[in-house]
């Protein structure tokens, strides 16, 4: 994927993002925003996965741990659906680790429960 695809899906998502913050307002479960994220998405003709199982490799070797992604869109950009009050440096350790085991280049942390979407809205990247 070009830089200019991650961009223009990038302004899709945080759009998408936005519009479900305005129409279902902050306060509500994690589940209800990543199920009203990925209807937002499809109905923009965004290819999008929810709940998609990362395993965890060391040495060659499948370790017994699993991790989920929130949400996989085109198959490239992680979504992590968050509703705190206040984020934690752990949120920020969870999209970095699941871009590292994904190997993918971008993901957004994105935390519905604020007064304005911006404010919720992180990228992070990954040798990109």
């Amino acid at each position: 994927m070009t830089k200019e695809k991650y961009n223009t899906l990038s302004k899709e998502i945080l759009d998408a993002s936005i519009t479900v913050h305005k129409e279902m307002g902050p306060g509500l479960l994690e589940s209800v925003y990543e199920l009203c994220l990925m209807r937002e998405l499809i109905s923009r003709d965004i290819l999008v996965k929810r709940q998609i199982t990362i395993p965890l490799y060391y040495k060659g070797v499948e370790l017994e741990k699993e991790f989920k992604i929130d949400l996989l869109t085109e198959n490239e950009i992680i979504l992590e659906i968050k509703a705190f009050e206040i984020l934690l440096p752990v949120h920020s350790a969870q999209i970095i680790s699941y871009l590292k085991l994904a190997d993918k280049r971008l993901g957004f942390l994105i935390n519905f429960n604020v007064s304005l979407l911006k404010q919720g809205f992180k990228r992070f990247v990954n040798d990109f």
